[in-house]
This record gives structure tokens, sequence and C-alpha cells, in this order.
């Protein structure tokens, strides 16, 4: 019986990340054949894309009951993000560095959004307010963003190329939109039944699996984009896909769900996980201030992360 959730868990995952890559590589298409600017593409599609599996997925959990994998799954995989992703990028990259000033609107808001985050979170839940606080958080990035369009120009370009050629909508392409929906849906809801059915035999906290197994999982989006984009130079794509995607995570992976139900931070998540996402975002922030994070950097990310992964489950 483990055998066959594990296999489902593995299989329905799988499906969640190829249903988020289909949906978004359909999705940018037909938005930049419609007629919509590379920037906001970039700040909509692409950077709200990547973290579907993980909206997704925590949205079916709230259907289903399973309220401590929301946080876990967003806190999970903000970590794994910065440490995990980062990481990697920077050491196939051989160290990644960017001539985008950062430090005027990201790193700012970074440590905003983690502070409010951290503000609504001490008390062990999320209630329906502390939601409401979060939605209209991103919905404030999301404009100022947009003040910032000259900026972004450039980010927003490279973000786009960094995924798909220039554009023609085809029956292909409606057919990857179509088949990305119904995947991010199937798979989600099987990935949340083998999570809590993994739970129960395991007899652990299904928020446990969520904040290691299912972040790094439903990371796969991010590390694909900043891997690919690390490779060609484009350390601003690779840097700014994992603040974009953090942001998110925090506000709207957090506060969707909220909207629909209080949810519970699971222990390991409030006595590890949280604690983990301050230490990985102040790490992120010097190197953002720097505008660089250098081999050593990385290698020290990918350490923490491993450090981390043996605190949640005990074994040291």
């Amino acid at each position: 019986m483990i055998l066959f959730w594990i296999l489902i868990f593995i299989a329905s995952l799988v499906v969640v990340v190829k249903g988020s890559d289909y949906l978004l590589i359909g999705a940018e298409k037909i938005g930049l054949r419609a007629g919509l600017s590379p920037f906001i593409v970039g700040v909509t599609i692409v950077g709200i894309g990547t973290s579907l599996p993980e909206l997704v997925s925590s949205l079916v959990a709230v259907s289903k009951g399973v309220t401590d994998v929301v946080v876990a799954n967003a806190v999970g995989s903000n970590i794994a993000n910065i440490l995990l992703i980062g990481g990697f990028a920077a050491i196939i990259a051989k160290g990644l560095k960017t001539k985008k000033d950062i430090i005027d609107l990201d790193i700012p808001l970074l440590a905003l959004v983690t502070v409010i985050f951290y503000l609504v979170a001490k008390d062990g839940s999320i209630v329906l307010i502390d939601s409401i606080i979060l939605v209209i958080t991103y919905g404030v990035y999301l404009m100022y963003t947009l003040i910032y369009k000259e900026e972004g120009e450039a980010f927003a370009e490279a973000a786009a190329d960094a995924l798909v050629e220039k554009p023609k909508i085809t029956t292909k392409d409606m057919v990857l939109l179509v088949v990305g929906i119904v995947g991010l849906a199937v798979g989600a809801k099987y990935l949340i039944d083998s999570i809590t059915s993994l739970a129960v035999l395991f007899d652990i906290a299904p928020g446990l699996i969520a904040v290691s197994a299912v972040a790094i999982g439903t990371s796969l989006p991010e590390l694909l984009v900043s891997v690919k984009a690390a490779v060609r130079g484009q350390a601003e794509v690779a840097l700014g896909n994992i603040f974009g995607s953090n942001l998110f995570n925090l506000l709207m992976v957090v506060g969707i769900p909220g909207l629909f139900g209080d949810l519970a931070i699971d222990e390991k998540t409030f006595t590890v996980g949280i604690p983990m996402l301050l230490i990985a975002t102040v790490l992120f922030i010097i190197s953002g201030i720097s505008k660089s994070i250098h081999r050593l950097e990385a290698i020290m990310f990918l350490v923490i992360y491993l450090i981390f992964t043996a605190q949640l489950f005990g074994w040291m």
C-alpha cells in the first residue's frame, strides 16, 4: 500500500508540473499574440505560471480539509527556491551576477512581504483577515511593479524568451492550454490524496510531506526557468524568477486558499520551516544587495538546505 501511494504521489506530481508547463507555454503564446506587451506577460503569465502547481495543490488541499498543507507548501517552496534553485543555478552558471539594480524595488518588497507573512503566521494559523491582507499586498505589489514598467521591460522580455520562441497561435497551443488546465486539476487532486494517505501510513503530519517533497516537486518550473536562464547568462531572469515566485507564494498561494477557510500551520513548518524561511530570505537579500551569488555562496545554500531537511525529519 505504501509503494502504491508513493507511485501515485510521484505520478501526480509529474502531472501537476507538466500541466503547469503546458498551460504556461500555451497561455504565454496566446497572450503575446493577443497583443499583450512582453512586460505584462512576464509579470503575470510567466511570474504566476511557475507558481501554479503550489496554488492549485493548495486550493485542492483546502477543499479536502487538509489545510496544513497550504502554508507548508508555500514555506517549503520558498526555501527550495532560494537555497536549492538559487544554489543550483549559481553553480551551473559558475556564479550569478546581475547588472540590474534590484535594491530599489525587489529587495525592499521581498523583505516587507516576508515580515508581513511572519506577522500573520506567528500565532500558528492563517485566518480570513490575514488572507485578505496578503491578497491586498500582492495587488499593491503588482501595481507597484507596473509603475516600474520601463525598468522591468528587459527582464520580462528575457523571461518570455527563456521559455518559448516568438509566438504564433496554433491549434497545438490551444490543446496545450486545455491539457495543462486538466493536468493541473487532476494531478493536484491525486497529489493531495497521496499526501494524506502517506501521512496516515507513516504517522506524520501532511504538512511535513508538503514542506519537503511537495515543495521540491512544485518548484521544478522555477528550477527549469532559472537554470535555463543561468546557462544563457541571464542572471536577471534567474534571480528575478526567484523573487517573483517567492512573493507570489507567500501572498497568493497562502492568501487565496485562506479566503475559503482558516489555515493551520503544522508544528514542523512553524518551528523549523518558518525560521529557515527567514534565514534563507536574509541570505538571499544579502546576495541581492551584492547583485551576485558566487559559487561558494551557492554551495553554502545547498548545505543549509540539507541541514534544513535533516532538521525536518529529526535526523539532527
